[in-house]
Parts: C-alpha cells; structure tokens; sequence
C-alpha cells in the first residue's frame, strides 16, 4: 500500500524540519510519498526542501491563494492509496501511518479513517488534554448528526482513500478556517470513518497559527458550513449555535488562565 501525505506550508521553516523528521521517520509495511506546497517562502523553507534529496519528497515553491488551494494543488499530485493531510507545525507520532496501513488493508471496506491525538503548544508539550478527551468521546459515539453539531475531527489525524477523496472533491477554496468540516460533512454524508483507536498526531497551537488565535470567525464560519448540510434540522442547527458559544467561552477563559 502507498500512503500520499501532503503538506501546505508558507513562511514555517521554524516547524517544517520537526514535521519533516515526523513523516519521512515512519516505517512499516507501506511505500510513502510526501508532497509538500510551499506558497513561495522567504524563511529558508526551499532551501530546506531542496536539502533533503529523498525520492520520496515532492515539491513546488509558487505563490498560491492561501492554505485550501495549496492543499488541492496537492491532492492532484498524489499518487498513493491512502492520502493523509498534515499542515507544517503539526507532527505524526512514531508508528502513525503503520497504523492506519494496517486499519486500511484490514477494513477494505472503508472510504475514511479517523485516529486519536494530541493538542501540543509552540514547544511539543501536550495541552487541553480535556478538549482531547472530549473530542475522543464524542468520536466513539460517532454519528453524523453529532458531526452537524460539532466539528469533532481532528484534522490531521484523518486519512481517506485516494479514489474516494476524487469521488468527494477537493477543499473549498472560498473557506477560510472551515475548509476540513466542510470536507469531513461532504466525506461523512456517505460513509461513516473507520475509527482507528491509536494516537495518530500531534496538532500544534501557537499564537500565529488559525486555531491559536481563537477567531470567533472560524466558528461562526463552520455553523454556515453546517447550514449547507443539515437541511431543514433547525434541532441540530441550534444545538451547533449553541455550541459555538460554549467553545468560544471556554478558549477565553483558557487564554485567560493560560492553558
């Protein structure tokens, strides 16, 4: 089985050599391919993707329309069986993609795959260890409806079948932070995830990236890309709303205590 993972990346040099080390370290009974699309760095970042010289790196440096294009100009790259998405400050953990090769090859019949993960701050330190514990109870209740209420998947520790992924579609490029759930309703309105029960990836939250910023917008955005889905359910649209607000309190009040 051949895994594609692809990575977006602009300006990120200080996190892409950790991402790096965390995909190419992977081992198991799988062939891998990472693409990476750099939106035309002036860190260093090219000449960081240059220096590795491993057959099993791709890359393009050009200026791009932001993170959702640079990810489809990636998804029309891949190759692979199975395509996993890890942006350039996040990191797979040992053992990762052998993982989801095996829950693949063993469950033929799956079109997506969701494993567990862990929240890190700027330093690799895991953090908000409730919201993860949260997220993975609310992933082995799964249903959609609860998915049309809450964005519950941690984005990169999802991977989908190539073919299934062109059947879906590629991100939209109009979406600034909702881009993943929209995909994730597009992916579940036809088939449920496999669950894979293995911490898969760690996703990272510092002050410059979407999710460390805690823009209300980013919220408000996923509840219009739950409208686009839930039809005439005003039940699990409201029960969205209501959630909105109940997250963005609670990262309030964890910025404020500092966690």
């Amino acid at each position: 089985m051949k895994l594609s993972i692809v990575t977006p990346s602009f300006n990120q040099l200080k996190y892409l050599r950790e991402t790096a080390r965390s995909v190419l370290d992977q081992t198991g009974r799988f062939d891998l391919e990472w693409i990476v699309v750099d939106g035309a760095s002036t860190d260093g970042s090219v000449e960081y993707l240059r220096s590795l010289a491993d057959p099993r790196v791709r890359w393009i440096s050009e200026k791009d329309a932001g993170q959702s294009d640079a990810i489809n100009k990636a998804l029309r790259l891949v190759t692979g069986e199975v395509v996993g998405w890890i942006n350039s400050d996040d990191l797979y953990v040992p053992g990762a993609l052998a993982a989801v090769a095996e829950a693949f090859a063993s469950n033929p019949q799956a079109r997506w795959a969701v494993g567990r993960y862990e929240i890190i701050n700027d330093s690799a330190q895991p953090i908000r260890r409730r919201i993860v514990r949260y997220k993975e109870k609310q992933l082995r209740d799964y249903t959609y409806r609860a998915l049309l209420r809450e964005n519950i998947i941690p984005q990169p520790a999802v991977f989908w079948r190539a073919e299934f992924g062109r059947e879906i579609g590629l991100l939209d490029t109009s979406l600034h932070f909702a881009m993943d759930y929209d995909l994730w309703l597009r992916m579940g309105w036809q088939h449920d995830p496999l669950l894979i029960d293995h911490i898969l990836a760690r996703f990272r939250v510092h002050n410059q990236s979407k999710t460390g910023v805690i823009d209300r917008r980013q919220f408000d955005e996923g509840y219009e890309v739950a409208k686009r889905y839930a039809a005439d359910d005003t039940g699990v649209l409201r029960a969205h709303r209501f959630s909105v607000g109940k997250i963005v309190w609670a990262y309030r009040l964890m910025r404020l205590i500092g966690k």
